[in-house]
């Protein structure tokens, strides 16, 4: 035993170092190898007693080394949160960016000198150090940045801000015009608020002088603010001087923002570092920060790279604020600019400002009316500048003659006075086109690509900045009225051009180009020249025709003139296809589409995989065994050897062990009714009987005389604990109330319980009046008054039959007692009695009785509940609305049940599983969870409820999850997630099995609207043809769901109709397949959907603030009402979802009355006066209810009358004032706060926090807390003793060591009798031993009278191979655990378990515990904040507060959760269901293999036209079904061009193995190009002719080949930025080789073509009107005013392709035929489509944000390959262990299912690609199995 004690500690000590080092991300030598901890023996089931209990005596050796773990991870994370970590690291290499931006941004002929950053100074270098080492700060952040989705739960109140130098800096680009720009900022912006997103944009005043270097963007910025701000509803804040600034810190701190989008690289590198500045200020106040780039968006969300605020970063900016300040101080410090044109002509800023004050007071003299933007822009720019511009030469030229000229060469030749004129004429003419010619037409102007001439620029860039002044000043004038409606389009380029051109060369050519401007545009023209020759009097400019007076060169002709189009695009035409499924579904779209004849070059060369079969001796047609079809049936254990049997078994009685922890009841023998009828409900419709036979005369006898004497027993058992039960309750009324509320719940005679209830209501008296005499005139303590009352509620309640008068005038005196005159005169109403004053003044609680029910008895009034059973249901009575889904069940209908977390909805559905067990041996229930662990809970429960004896080969319940499976095929009840059940209804080879499905159960339905594999939940509730019931909590528009769910119900009736004769002939095969089992009854058909809500909660939750206060705690009570606004109760109303308890109905009433002393209502409002409470001796919940109503109803009222103040000062009153606490110093305090809680009697608590690390450092605090506070209590003489102890028992077992061999009947008496001595002797030392080694109790959370030491033992058992198991056992035993998504499944199972179990009572952990996993606590606490903190993660998490039966309300605490995020989230709403796009050409391929290949051809059909027809996506909308019509066309093109299906539409080559992996679409299609072109028979080459065996290079090479299709997780482009020393792993995934990545490019370019064509096709579809309107502002560019122009139709294209692009593109160039390059779709697209460029099944093998960096690739999967170290995965590749455990895990499952795919459609067992596959599989798996 020693021996393997010290192997034991040997091993705990490696498996601490291993964990250490696998936890600490910063250490400098990582070690690619890692111990595991294994079992040191062979674990035995009957290892004896004193074995066990020697181990158990060696926890606290094995506690240490735990305890070494934990303290140096605890370490190791201090290094990570010190603020400098990273320095040593991480070698910026921005200089040579400086250089290049500096460089580019300074032009020779226009420079801009504004206050630079000189290195040498010693305060600039020590600004540059700061910044050096903030970089190094945010940039590991930003590397480990998530990619989520933004808009997961945005509504109502909830927003975020939106950085405005960030959001143009996103969209800004040389080549793309200003209106094109401003729609891209729109469509943006747009999608955000069509999505439901409230947000802000900021523009900082202090950025503006950034843009000083590039006029352009500095003009664009001023007229973007503008715009916003007149022409939208978004809220733009300009008055912050910059983030520093004191105003921007208050308003983050009121409002706190859900998180700030700010861009991590600005145009310059000044800019960068001052958006670096602000994004570590921002995470510093604890915001969270969106990239700005990277960001994609599907039709339901926005995803982008989160960074969470976290300590480091607080601790950082903390320790450098100062510094900080002074160098953002420096970067933004305005100094006013000088400007240089061609070098010598300067300019300053001040002068600008003065001619444009001076010109503009000119104008609005001239046009004192006003007029349109466009035009007071175009003559103020051409006016100021040409002014300013001719002053300039004007003083340039006098200064000429004291300076010696430069050079022809070191300067160009500046622009004459009328040369400049000339440009601004033509300025002038570009603005007449901007205000008359439509937007349509201005679309068709040809694509000019020649630039400015270089002598040109300067003066430009001059009118931009003069533009940008100009502005500037409009926007500060109130009084001139101006139409800024179409700020958006002041300028455009490309048409300037376009005009200089014509004017320049086409104009001189001769009279046939020169072109009238049409008489209203030359009249406009005349009008604007005129008006700024009138500006500039003092200067002669010309007339304004002609136009063109000088001949300088103003286009650089070197570059090509305009855009030469690629070739003509190819028709759009379609292969033809005959299919009755296409037909019927797309028919009345495919008459209007061109079709190709059969002659047709595309049709003869359609792909065929014929020549690679005979090649390689492959049959790609070959169908492929299903998942469900390769796993282990358990049904016939007899058949198994003994293996097999006990695994099973154990197996078995794990199930029912875990679900015994759920139900907490034996399982239910079901006997089968083969004569009940399908749709019958025996047990609730009783048949009436005239005469009872003797027989049941007999039984009911017997029945009365069992339940009188099970009364008389129960009557005795009372007796016996009477007496000491009063007496402890008047000694301890809380202890001896519970007490008797325990002994009344084993108790089942009404009688016996009435006899009790009195007793108890005495003793209760007794103890009040005891109470009071004590206190004499000291205020009472209410509480035993509470108790008295609550009798008498429930006496009056639930046994008014057995009150006599007696009972009663023993109530009403009672009453009186306690000071409630009214309510015992309202009881002896009923009956005669005297009037007992006595102890009055001295037992009178001095409240109203209203108020005191209310305030004070708060959540134990009673709840509404029936009192007559239902014979359908044992255990409980159910609710009106629990019996209204028992009956959907038994009708066999549909149902949609919303109700709160453990309200009771679940019971519907083993009701229903009862059901069909009952019914017969065939039929099916389909239970469909969410998450792997859901699957595994209700596994436990069906084991736990049902047992059933079934026929060989079938059994009660089997399970099919992507990674575990046992019969899927042959159990009754089916416990699966929705992706496995997709696999089941879309498989030909299942159809026999779907028609046996009787119900369906989906579990969290809210799924629907989930970001991974929502269409799925949509393809399931629209193929299954049985009835089902969808279950949520959390649904807001359920009524808009169960409408849809109805339209496919009663599809399905019309199909039932045209399959039924082909359902019957299988029904008979089926049965003749099974011979001797029952088939499935007949039920009746029932179509109806059922829509069932309950929004009442069983217990109430009260909310809690707490914050750390020094070492003490401020736990503040949050009033619900409290996180309202004035504004959103305007806008919104009060939410109806926002209850409140009893209490804080008085606490509003209270401060209602307080704030508006003359309130008209306050006395009819008064609880002792409201209607539903007067004189009312038992009020109950629901009086409450419509208490609160009224006050909610009165509060929103107050609004409407006038009295907004009042109301924000009753919201005020209400909230609640927490303190801010440092990171450091929660998590300190952490461990304190726990116990705090358990002082309370708060615990057992869930405490949710959502980080990895996080969760696992918190409950190691708890643990080494409690592990302290054990050592400060220890005592060395105990430690001596133990020592003493464990030598003496080493003695003895070694003694007995030697009696083992002896044969017992040859021993002498005399030595059997010193045996026993021994074993006694032993007996008592082990006792001794563990007494010494127990935890105290004040230093353990654990409860240990909830489970038995067997049971512990057991479940402890399972951990002993798990990676962490020996730490979970440790936690465990002081009541602690932990629980996220990346552990292993026994370990989650194991603290499930335990803590259902009442043993552990503090549990740590992610939203993994949110979605339906039954872990109720009495307390749940929101221990961080994180953008996953959502509202519906709220309601999930805070649902599991309060447990029915155990509770009587539940608990939620904000642990330093910020006051603004917790009122959001209590009012905040939860989202809406909107369907997602539903196809995908992977999907249609399936659904094609379905109607070709199954036996059930109408039944197929009729699946396959209902995922079509019934997206969710399109339900009452007719343009979003006419869209997916023509994307089902083109995909199906698309198959049939790359040999997937042929022209019947049957699916052929490898269509089985693309459908195999349809998981990871397009990477499926890749793979299988790959294989068709031999590219995988090229790269798989042995080492040596005929060998088996492959180099490691190939191996690398083909995981390479895989990451790069399958293990594709993108990292932040801004994460190459940095050069990074990585320890083990390259981290950035190596591009494809080069054949590989040609194959890749080839098959883009068919999806790109075929996607160009679908976008043109859908082109009609298009709402024309809101194309030319600007999607947020809906300003119209139609132009209705438009006469024609002979110029403008001489510069239109009339070859210009542009039928299926946005007008707004086509200004910046987009024609059509850039649709066939996927990066241009999202640019380019018809916004009214709803169509991006995710519904195109691209593979990039580049990918790049808006600023065109490459965003990489991680190398997790190739870099594992190569090093096989977790932890080095963990360091280098910012994943978590845990994280990175499971992703390889998913890889490896992928290389399996490849090979067994691949090994299944080649017959060469020999082939080297089956042979590198099946390597690759094992090579990888045991180094998966290593760590």
């Amino acid at each position: 035993m020693d021996s393997e004690e010290d192997n034991l500690k040997e091993a705990v000590h490696d498996y601490a170092n291993q964990s250490a080092d696998s936890d600490d991300n910063d250490g400098e030598c990582v070690d690619s190898k890692k111990i595991n901890f294994t079992a040191t023996g062979e674990d035995k089931e009957n290892e004896s007693r004193s074995d066990s209990d020697e181990e158990d005596a060696a926890d606290n050796s094995e506690e240490a080394a735990v305890v070494q773990m934990l303290k140096e991870k605890e370490d190791r994370e201090k290094e990570d949160e010190d603020p400098d970590y990273g320095e040593i690291y991480c070698n910026l290499a921005t200089d040579e960016v400086i250089q290049q931006d500096e460089s580019r941004d300074e032009s020779r002929d226009f420079r801009v000198l504004q206050n630079k950053l000189d290195p040498q100074n010693p305060e600039i270098k020590k600004h540059l150090e700061i910044l050096k080492k903030l970089k190094q700060n945010i940039w590991p952040s930003l590397s480990k940045a998530l990619f989520v989705s933004l808009l997961k739960d945005f509504v109502e109140s909830e927003f975020f801000v939106i950085d405005g130098d960030s959001l143009l800096l996103m969209f800004i680009d040389e080549e793309v015009q200003q209106l094109t720009l401003f729609y891209q900022v729109e469509c943006f912006l747009n999608d955000f608020t069509q999505k439901g997103a409230k947000y802000i944009i900021v523009f900082f005043k202090d950025t503006e002088q950034m843009y000083f270097q590039n006029p352009q963007i500095l003009f664009i910025r001023t007229a973007l603010i503008e715009h916003l701000k007149h022409n939208t509803c978004i809220t733009i804040h300009t008055e912050f001087s910059n983030c520093f600034s004191p105003e921007w810190e208050i308003f983050l701190k009121k409002s706190y923002p859900y998180f700030i989008i700010i861009s991590d690289i600005g145009l310059t590198s000044l800019q960068t570092d001052y958006l670096t500045i602000f994004m570590s200020h921002s995470l510093s106040k604890k915001v969270n920060v969106v990239q700005a780039f990277g960001q994609e968006y599907d039709t339901l969300r926005v995803y982008g790279y989160h960074l969470q605020s976290m300590w480091k970063h607080r601790m950082f900016f903390q320790k450098y604020e100062e510094d900080l300040r002074c160098a953002c101080e420096a970067i933004v410090r305005y100094k006013e600019p000088s400007l240089y044109l061609y070098k010598h002509l300067k300019l300053s800023q001040k002068s600008i400002q003065n001619e444009v004050y001076q010109t503009a007071l000119l104008l609005k003299k001239l046009w004192p009316e006003g007029s349109d933007i466009r035009r007071v822009i175009c003559v103020l720019t051409c006016a100021v500048g040409l002014k300013l511009y001719s002053d300039m030469l004007g003083s340039a030229q006098a200064s000429s003659g004291a300076k010696p000229e430069q050079s022809e060469r070191e300067r160009s030749k500046p622009l004459s006075p009328v040369e400049a004129a000339d440009l601004c004429r033509m300025q002038c003419l570009t603005t007449v086109f901007l205000l008359h010619m439509p937007l349509s037409h201005r679309a068709r102007i040809r694509i000019i690509e020649s630039c400015w001439a270089k002598q040109v620029l300067p003066l430009i860039k001059m009118q931009q900045l003069c533009a940008h002044f100009v502005l500037k000043h409009l926007s500060d004038t109130n009084d001139w009225k101006l139409d800024l409606t179409y700020l958006p389009d002041l300028n455009d380029d490309s048409l300037l051009r376009n005009l200089a051109h014509y004017y320049e060369i086409e104009y001189s050519e001769g009279l046939e180009f020169q072109k009238e401007l049409g008489k209203e545009m030359e009249k406009e023209y005349q009008f604007l020249w005129d008006t700024v020759t009138k500006l500039t009097v003092n200067f002669d400019f010309g007339d304004a025709f002609p136009i063109r007076n000088t001949s300088q060169v103003f286009i650089d002709h070197q570059r090509a003139l305009f855009r030469v189009y690629d070739e003509k695009i190819p028709d759009i035409g379609l292969i033809p296809l005959k299919s009755d499924l296409v037909e019927e579904y797309a028919g009345d779209v495919l008459k209007d589409l061109p079709v190709l004849d059969s002659n047709d070059p595309t049709v003869t060369s359609l792909a065929k995989y014929k020549e690679f079969d005979e090649l390689r001796h492959w049959h790609s047609d070959r169908p492929l065994t299903e998942e469900y079809e390769r796993v282990r049936c358990s049904a016939d254990a007899k058949s198994k050897d003994a293996d097999g049997r006990k695994q099973i078994q154990k197996l078995q009685t794990f199930h029912r062990l875990y679900g015994s922890t759920l139900e907490g009841s034996t399982a239910k023998f079901i006997v089968l009714q083969k004569d009940v009828p399908g749709n019958a409900n025996t047990t609730v419709k009783k048949t009436k009987q005239i005469h009872k036979s003797k027989a049941e005369i007999i039984t009911e006898e017997n029945n009365r005389r069992l339940k009188a004497k099970e009364e008389k027993k129960e009557q005795e058992q009372w007796k016996t604990l009477q007496a000491s039960t009063e007496k402890e309750i008047k000694e301890n009324p809380t202890i001896g109330i519970n007490k008797l509320e325990k002994f009344l719940k084993t108790v089942k005679s009404k009688s016996v319980k009435f006899s009790i209830e009195m007793a108890g209501l005495m003793a209760c008296v007794e103890a009040w009046k005891k109470h009071c005499r004590k206190q004499g005139n000291i205020p009472k303590d209410l509480s035993g008054a509470v108790q008295v009352m609550r009798r008498i509620h429930i006496l009056l309640e639930k046994y008014q039959d057995l009150l006599e008068k007696s009972h009663l005038q023993k109530l009403s005196q009672y009453l009186q007692l306690l000071g409630f005159e009214n309510l015992a005169h309202t009881l002896s109403g009923q009956v005669r009695e005297g009037r007992d004053d006595q102890n009055k003044s001295n037992c009178d609680v001095e409240v109203g009785p209203a108020r005191f029910q209310l305030q004070y008895m708060d959540y134990y009034l009673l709840r509404e509940e029936r009192n007559d059973p239902d014979p359908r249901v044992q255990h409980f009575i159910p609710d009106t609305w629990q019996r209204e889904l028992l009956d959907a069940v038994d009708n066999n209908e549909s149902a949609v049940i919303v109700a709160p977390t453990s309200s009771g909805k679940t019971y519907a559905s083993y009701y229903c599983m009862e059901k069909v067990l009952k019914t017969s041996d065939e039929g099916v229930v389909v239970y469909v969870a969410p998450t792997k662990a859901l699957v595994n809970q209700v596994v436990g429960s069906v084991y736990s409820r049902f047992t059933k004896k079934l026929p060989d080969g079938l059994v009660v319940c089997g399970v099919f999850t992507r990674d575990y499976r046992h019969d899927v095929m042959n159990s009754q009840i089916l416990v699966t997630v929705p992706q496995c059940l997709e696999i089941l209804m879309l498989s030909p080879r299942c159809q026999n099995w779907t028609k046996r499905i009787q119900y369906v159960i989906f579990d969290e339905i809210h799924c629907l609207g989930g970001e991974i594999g929502a269409e799925v939940w949509e393809h399931l509730l629209v193929t299954i043809r049985c009835p089902f019931l969808a279950l949520s909590a959390t649904i807001s528009n359920p009524d808009h769901l169960t409408e849809w769910l109805q339209s496919v119900r009663r599809y399905w009736q019309c199909a039932e109709d045209k399959i039924k004769g082909s359902s019957t002939n299988s029904d008979k095969d089926f049965a003749r397949k099974c011979k001797g089992r029952s088939t499935v009854k007949e039920q009746k058909k029932s179509y109806r959907v059922r829509l069932v809500l309950y929004e009442e909660r069983y217990n109430d939750l009260e909310k809690y603030v707490c914050s750390v206060t020094g070492n003490d705690f401020g736990i503040e009570h949050f009033h619900p009402c409290a996180a309202l606004t004035v504004n959103h109760i305007e806008n919104y109303g009060i939410p109806s979802d926002l209850s409140l308890s009893p209490r804080e109905s008085i606490q509003l009433y209270d401060t209602m009355v307080k704030v508006w002393q003359k309130w008209p209502r306050a006395q009819e409002m008064d609880p002792e006066e409201f209607v539903c409470f007067k004189n009312k001796i038992v009020i109950k919940k629901m009086d409450v209810r419509k208490y609160e109503r009224e006050l909610k109803k009165e509060l929103t009222n107050w609004l409407k009358v006038g009295q907004r103040q009042k109301v924000n000062e009753v919201l005020e009153n209400l909230k609640p004032r927490p303190v801010d606490c440092s990171e450091h110093q929660k998590w300190r305090q952490f461990a304190c706060f726990v116990d705090k809680l358990h002082e309370m009697n708060k615990l057992p608590a869930i405490f949710f926090i959502f980080g990895l690390d996080s969760v696992e450092k918190a409950a190691r605090n708890v643990f080494l807390n409690l592990l302290e506070k054990q050592g400060n209590e220890h005592d060395p003489k105990m430690e001596r003793e133990k020592e003493d102890i464990k030598n003496k028992l080493r003695k003895v077992n070694k003694t007995l060591m030697k009696y083992e061999s002896v044969d017992i009947k040859k021993v002498k008496p005399s030595k059997i009798e010193s045996m026993v001595m021994l074993f006694a002797t032993r007996k008592q030392l082990q006792e001794r031993l563990n007494k010494l080694t127990a935890i105290p109790s004040t230093c353990t959370y654990a409860d240990p009278k909830a489970v038995d030491e067997d049971t512990l033992r057991k479940i402890f058992y399972r951990l002993r191979f798990q990676r962490k198991g020996y730490l979970h056992r440790m936690l465990a035993r002081r009541g602690i655990g932990y629980h996220h998504g990346s552990m292993a499944m026994r370990e989650r199972q194991t603290v499930e378990m335990l803590f259902r179990m009442g043993y552990i009572k503090v549990v740590t952990a992610t939203s993994t515990l949110a979605l339906g996993i039954n872990m109720p606590c009495r307390s749940v606490v929101f221990a961080e904040d994180s953008v996953f903190l959502d509202a519906l993660n709220y309601r999930q998490m805070s649902g599991r507060a309060g447990r029915r039966g155990q509770d009587m309300i539940g608990n939620v605490f904000f642990y330093d959760i910020p006051l603004p995020k917790v009122e959001r989230l209590i009012k905040s709403n939860v989202p809406q269901l909107k369907g997602q796009f539903p196809l995908t050409i992977s999907l249609i391929l399936r659904l094609m293999l379905l109607a070709a290949k199954a036996d059930d051809k109408m039944d197929a059909k009729a699946k396959a036209l209902s995922v079509l027809k019934h997206s969710l996506m399109s339900f009452k909308k007719e343009r979003h079904t006419e869209l997916l019509k023509i994307y089902f066309m083109f995909s199906l093109q698309f198959l049939i061009k790359e040999g997937y299906l042929d022209q019947e539409g049957n699916p052929m080559g490898f269509a089985g193995l693309v459908t195999h992996l349809h998981y990871h679409e397009p990477s499926n299609f890749v793979l299988v190009s790959f294989l068709v072109k031999g590219l995988f028979h090229k790269l798989c080459q042995p080492i040596t002719e005929g060998s088996t065996d492959f180099s490691e290079e190939v191996l690398e090479k083909l995981v390479l080949v895989l990451a790069n299709l399958f293990g594709r997780r993108y990292l932040p482009a801004c994460s190459k930025a940095f050069k990074h020393t990585f320890y083990q792993s390259k981290v950035f995934l190596e591009d494809l080789p080069e054949d590989f990545a040609d194959a890749v490019n080839e098959y883009n370019t068919k999806v790109e073509e075929n996607f160009a064509h679908f976008l043109m096709t859908t082109a009609k579809l298009a709402d024309m009107e809101e194309e030319y309107r600007l999607p947020l502002s809906k300003t119209d560019f139609t132009s209705e005013k438009w006469h024609g122009s002979e110029l403008a139709s001489y510069l239109m294209d009339n070859i210009k392709r542009i039928s299926a692009v946005s007008p707004f593109a086509c200004l910046s160039g987009v024609v059509d035929d850039d649709l066939f390059h996927g990066e241009n779709i999202n640019k380019a697209v018809l916004h009214s489509l709803g169509i991006n460029a995710t519904n195109c099944p691209l593979l990039s093998l580049k990918k790049y944000d808006n600023q065109g960096r490459n965003r990489p690739l991680n190398a997790y999967a190739l870099d594992f390959y190569k090093h096989g170290s977790l932890i080095a995965l963990a360091t280098d590749n910012w994943l978590n262990e845990g994280e990175a455990y499971y992703l390889l895990k998913d890889f490896v499952l992928l290389i399996q299912s490849i090979r067994t795919s691949l090994s299944e459609l080649c017959d060469d067992p020999n082939d080297h690609v089956l042979l590198a596959f099946q390597k690759l599989g094992e090579v990888y798996q045991s180094k998966l199995n290593a760590v």
